[in-house]
């Protein structure tokens, strides 16, 4: 089969090959995917920087989304077979034409969804339904921000927030306001001509709960708008990106901006930092994580959310596709097509 392997880390036009290597198989637990389309995640693009201590060592093949077709199916797997229609989060090795991964992160799409869809289900739209119906329960008429909410993971959890009657301030660029009014946000918030702090202050009131996955002064700056019983839902640090010029030394000032917490105020005004790592959630919990990829796919069947495929390369396109989502010109999943 062929894969993309990470064998440098900087400039996405010379951080991946793409080599001939073994089709995977499936251990007692795991099934093996025929991969139609996987997709991105800002993570890839923080693991190509080097900015990533979960990935592995080099030469290494990221991603984290894939689907497709089960192609096999280890010992004590129950409920897939070779042939069903899929979504699967593995933990790496996306960037490839067959992945293996376990059961629990495996989950049959409807026919008349398609693969680059369905690849939006997984890291994105786990991350979204564990932050915001797990991790938190949301109240009718609740004020949320959600940062980068054009994103993939922002928009689900717009459509989520929606879904339970919130009042909803969304963050993202100029080109992306009407499609956040499109999907529901009440206050579309340009952070390239405002301050989204000074702007809610001027509206009015604070925020019951933040979706943060910018990390540093927007942090830091959410963390000052919570009311009493406010939550902050923090799941990244996209702001660490700077650029070509991100070192580790940009990682350094982006911590520094976040700002020092002390438990005992947090105490007094029952506020809550709640922090998101799927990956951990996968690792330790998946039984957890089947539940999130069910009831994603639950809420897809319902209409309740929409997952946005924002732009579909193929995979001699690899390079352009991390570019895109890097420029953060994109709007909801970038998928790529074998």
């Amino acid at each position: 089969m062929k894969a993309f392997f990470l064998t440098k880390f900087g400039s996405s036009n010379k951080a991946f090959e793409l080599r001939d290597s073994e089709i995977p198989t499936p251990s007692e637990g795991e099934v093996t995917i025929k991969v139609h389309t996987f997709g991105l995640n800002f993570a890839d693009v923080v693991a190509r920087r080097g900015l990533y201590p979960d990935a592995p060592p080099r030469p290494c093949v990221l991603g984290y989304d894939v689907a497709g077709f089960v192609s096999a199916v280890g010992k004590n797997v129950h409920g897939l077979k070779e042939g069903d229609r899929v979504t699967a989060m593995t933990r790496f090795g996306g960037y490839a034409e067959y992945a293996t991964t376990m059961a629990e992160g495996v989950a049959v799409i409807p026919n008349d969804v398609d693969f680059a869809t369905a690849t939006a289900l997984t890291t994105q739209g786990c991350t979204a339904y564990f932050c915001a119906e797990d991790s938190i329960t949301l109240h009718k008429n609740d004020r949320v921000l959600i940062q980068a909410a054009a994103g993939g993971v922002g928009s689900i959890l717009v459509q989520i927030a929606k879904y339970r009657s919130c009042e909803i301030f969304g963050t993202a660029s100029s080109s992306k306001m009407e499609y956040l009014k499109e999907i529901g946000v009440d206050h579309p918030l340009d952070y390239t001509k405002i301050d989204f702090y000074q702007e809610i202050k001027k509206i009015g009131g604070g925020i019951d709960v933040a979706f943060d996955s910018l990390g540093g002064s927007s942090f830091s700056k959410g963390m000052k708008l919570l009311n009493p019983g406010g939550k902050m839902v923090f799941f990244g640090a996209a702001q660490q990106i700077n650029g070509d010029k991100t070192t580790k030394l940009s990682g350094l000032k982006l911590a520094a901006q976040f700002g020092i917490f002390s438990p005992i105020p947090m105490l007094m005004n029952s506020k809550s930092l709640i922090g998101v790592n799927m990956l951990r959630i996968a690792d330790d919990r998946p039984q957890v994580l089947q539940h999130c990829l069910v009831n994603v796919v639950r809420l897809l069947e319902e209409g309740v959310i929409k997952p946005k495929v924002g732009k579909v390369f193929k995979s001699n396109q690899l390079a352009e596709a991390h570019n895109y989502l890097e420029s953060r010109k994109s709007i909801g999943k970038i998928a790529i097509e074998w």
